[in-house]
């Protein structure tokens, strides 16, 4: 018999639970965000159009749509600490995939590591996202999953930094010049020893979060009266959660869009640190989640906080797609002085971006999962496939890339939708509790 979270809690501190859940977390964050930099540097070495870059995306994050539900399945069959460690143990598979990937240079191969490793995300979100939800008071759970944030987070202000110095730093020189097949070779080999080191060190810890103290959480009973079906209507009868779900859908393609494709546009710029570029929009997350650990609930609520970030995102939107590529303004106000790098202002407001979507993750799950009881982990589990977003955000920005006569700068319109309705679902949709 299992025993839930909430009332181990009370006799004992959560402190070791809540650790080794933020260093999972960090893990997350660290194997998503390498995105940013793999990206432009795929798109270098493979001589890719902005569609196709835009692949190396989809196929990370599509593996949500069709790797959620049964990761619900695993994890009601052998518990959310099994599932933690057998989602690690996906996610080393996939690392150990970029290394013929790399030899080869089969574009193909490295779409195939990058599905691998979004089906081991998956499977890790599913099970360690309600542990932040349901070890205290619901009203504060966006604060906790703020603190989470801020790691993930910043395991995405870290990530490009190390892909930079141990892969990109040699390469700088080869910015907007045509690469021989010797220059590619060398490239491309520089994935290796990176990569497999990741999958040695996600796989140890593996094997340390199953034999950790990690409790487990309450699961449902998987009896023959509720099936899998059963369980999705029964969670889906709840507008909160499914409207919770769009609303994750279109929070995660303007996150992935926002931190993802800046590289690829600064490539396109000719900004020789495009490796690093997901940085500067990962430190506004981290500055935003921050935000929301002193604000969330003690000065304003989580809807709130909600509604302020989508209008944020609207503004900058707007502002990215007509600003003006030469102009350094606000590099040279807020950088430049202290030491930094001047970049045009198109570049750091789509940075400014990670402000406007910080809160939207941690707002939007509890809001979503209110009232949802032992639906919980199905609930859980079709939030999680909102990740999805993530998959077509970034493609659809590579499509109206190619149409618009903005190019790439015009490409970013498509955020435009997405932040309208999590505006929705923070004036509304959290509170509607029948359709």
């Amino acid at each position: 018999m299992t025993t839930s979270i909430e009332s181990q809690s009370k006799g004992t501190s959560s402190f070791v639970p809540m650790a080794i859940v933020a260093g999972l977390f960090f893990i997350l964050g660290f194997a998503t965000w390498l995105n940013g930099s793999l990206m432009p540097y795929l798109k270098q070495i493979l001589q890719l159009t902005p569609f196709q870059a835009s692949l190396i995306l989809f196929s990370f994050y599509i593996a949500v749509t069709f790797t959620a539900l049964p990761s619900a399945w695993v994890i009601r069959k052998v518990g959310y600490k099994t599932g933690m460690a057998l989602g690690m143990g996906v996610m080393m598979l996939a690392g150990l995939l970029f290394i013929p990937a790399a030899k080869t240079q089969v574009f193909a191969l490295f779409l195939f590591a990058q599905l691998v490793m979004g089906a081991g995300q998956t499977l890790l979100q599913t099970a360690v996202n309600p542990y932040v939800v349901r070890i205290g008071p619901e009203e504060s759970a966006a604060a906790r999953v703020s603190v989470m944030g801020i790691l993930n987070k910043g395991a995405g202000v870290v990530a490009p930094i190390v892909f930079t110095a141990l892969i990109l730093d040699s390469f700088k020189d080869r910015v907007g010049t045509e690469l021989t097949q010797l220059q590619i070779d060398e490239m491309a080999n520089g994935l290796i020893m990176p990569y497999l080191g990741m999958a040695i060190f996600i796989g140890i810890l593996a094997v340390l979060v199953k034999k950790s103290p990690l409790p487990e959480l309450e699961s449902e009973e998987d009896d023959n009266e509720t099936k899998e079906k059963g369980h999705i209507k029964a969670a889906l009868s709840h507008p909160n959660l499914a409207l919770g779900v769009v609303a994750l859908f279109f929070y995660v393609a303007v996150e992935v869009i926002a931190g993802d494709t800046i590289g690829t546009f600064a490539l396109s710029l000719g900004v020789e640190s495009y490796g690093v570029m997901t940085s500067y929009t990962m430190v506004c997350m981290v500055l935003g989640y921050t935000l929301g650990i002193i604000t969330i609930p003690r000065f304003i609520s989580q809807p709130t906080a909600l509604m302020i970030s989508a209008i944020l995102g609207l503004i900058l939107t707007v502002l990215i797609v007509i600003g003006d590529n030469d102009s350094y303004a606000i590099a040279n106000t807020l950088l430049v002085p202290f030491g930094g790098t001047a970049l045009p202002d198109t570049l750091l407001m789509i940075a400014f971006l990670g402000l406007a979507n910080a809160i939207v993750w941690p707002a939007v799950w509890p809001l979503a999962l209110s009232g949802m009881g032992k639906l919980t982990s199905t609930g859980s589990a079709l939030l999680v496939m909102g990740i999805a977003g993530g998959a077509f955000g970034p493609l659809f920005w590579g499509i109206t890339s190619s149409l618009t006569s903005l190019g790439q700068q015009g490409g970013y319109m498509v955020m435009f939708p997405c932040y309208l309705f999590i505006l929705f679902y923070a004036v509304k949709g959290h509170k509607m509790r029948k359709w």
